[in-house]
């Protein structure tokens, strides 16, 4: 799998199109409060996909510059250290610090494989 470089035009094609994230228009019938929380809500989704959106951003240049530096994808001492960090800001922040650590996991795993891809496709270069 190739991964597009940040401001590649390959990446700009899969960007959304300005106000995506408004999918959802008012819902009649639905109380004030409701859709108060609801807005809140969609907000803070919007919120996480942008920030998720940077970090991978920023997660490919490092894959490029370990593939560069031929390192390896992964780092599990890094990662051992993240995870005891998130768990307990997760704490502090009254997040359930088993649900964090399954969030930070699922992510690793991604930017892992984003990482192999472009290993693999800067040694076939």
């Amino acid at each position: 799998m190739s991964v597009p470089a940040p401001g590649s035009s390959q990446e700009q094609e899969r960007a959304p199109a300005r106000g995506a994230e408004r999918v959802e228009g008012p819902a009649t019938g639905v109380p004030p409060q409701l859709a108060a929380y609801r807005a809140t809500i969609d907000n803070l989704d919007a919120a996480l996909v942008h920030l998720l959106a940077e970090r991978f951003r920023c997660t490919q240049q490092v894959g490029m510059l370990k593939a560069e530096l031929d390192l390896p994808p992964s780092d599990p001492a890094r990662e051992e250290r993240q995870v005891r960090r998130l768990r307990a800001l997760a704490e502090d922040s009254g997040l359930d610090p088993v649900f964090a650590e399954k969030f930070f996991a699922f992510i690793v795993e991604e930017v892992i494989r984003h990482h192999e891809a472009i290993r693999d496709a800067h040694a076939s270069a």
